[in-house]
């Protein structure tokens, strides 16, 4: 009997799980590599001014934070030629894009976007600044909300456009998995292109009764609708560089004239138009005096009558 059950037991474990051969290991292995895991948003963005910041341009900083739920925002960079640190300050902060604003004179403000440690990145002129207190529009949308992002076409046409979008898709696109977001989109931050330079809007999604329409007469007239919000800026690209920070020139914008030389320009005319009008005055002195070295003595005159 014991025979028996030995062999009884020997045949039922003979009929269980068998063993894989080394063929379907490999299979398994290879459908587990095919399997590729989603990609995740870790776009985080490093915020900061430099020093002389004037009130307009420190109220702008604010604004653009507000509107970008993922960056961190650092004290003022005292350093105006050592750029390199950002990038050991955008890895302290384990950030991996850069927006720094540098001004200039107290009234000229630069923008640097760059994509930390090793590139690419972009000069720009910030002109035409007005904040969100400046303003006062009527939008509003939930501050952490995430943005929809709105290229003009023109930014596909060139290939210095076509970069910069990328750069700012990174930047301006919020991601996610951000900590710090509202999980709605209610805003659309545009960037459109007008006389080679970059406008930059940020307008309120309204919507009047969403999913509520079915007649498409109704559903027309109940089209979502745009309100501003701000700020408001242009940006006028100066370089692009193929580092961070700087490097070789990948563009340079040739139509972009500094504000210097602009001021220059209005100096000099301004002295320009001084020195006209000291010229007219002199030539009018000099043409009255020989006026009247060259008068004629009248014999019926007064001094020679009563002489």
């Amino acid at each position: 009997m014991a025979s028996l059950f030995n062999k009884a037991s020997h045949s039922s474990n003979a009929k269980g799980k068998r063993k894989a051969s080394d063929a379907e290991i490999a299979s398994e292995n290879v459908a587990a590599s095919d399997v590729v895991a989603p990609r995740r948003n870790k776009q985080r963005v490093l915020l900061l001014p430099s020093r002389g910041v004037t009130m307009r341009m420190r109220h702008l900083v604010n604004d653009i934070e507000a509107l970008l739920p993922h960056a961190k925002k650092d004290s003022k960079l005292d350093s105006k030629s050592n750029l390199h640190i950002l990038n050991e300050l955008a890895e302290l902060n384990n950030c991996n894009n850069t927006l720094y604003f540098e001004a200039r004179k107290a009234e000229d403000l630069y923008l640097w976007a760059s994509k930390t440690p090793n590139g690419p990145s972009a000069k720009m002129h910030v002109q035409n600044i007005h904040t969100m207190d400046e303003l006062k529009m009527t939008g509003n949308c939930l501050k952490g909300s995430r943005p929809l992002l709105s290229f003009d076409k023109a930014f596909d046409q060139r290939p210095h456009w076509a970069l910069l979008k990328e750069m700012f898709t990174q930047m301006f696109g919020v991601p996610r998995t951000a900590r710090r977001i509202k999980p709605f989109i209610d805003h659309v931050v545009s960037f459109s292109i007008v006389d080679n330079k970059i406008w930059f809007r940020n307008y309120q999604i309204i919507e009047k009764d969403p999913g509520v329409v079915t007649d498409k007469k109704a559903k027309k007239d109940e089209e979502p609708t745009l309100v501003e919000i701000g700020p408001r800026m242009v940006l006028t690209p100066i370089r692009i560089f193929e580092g961070s920070f700087g490097g070789a020139t990948v563009y340079e914008n040739p139509e972009y004239i500094s504000p210097n030389a602009v001021r220059h320009n209005v100096r000099r005319k301004k002295g320009d138009e001084y020195r006209d009008r000291t010229a007219a005055q002199h030539n009018l002195k000099a043409k009255r005096q020989k006026l009247q070295d060259e008068r004629k003595v009248d014999e019926l005159s007064r001094d020679k009558v009563f002489a």
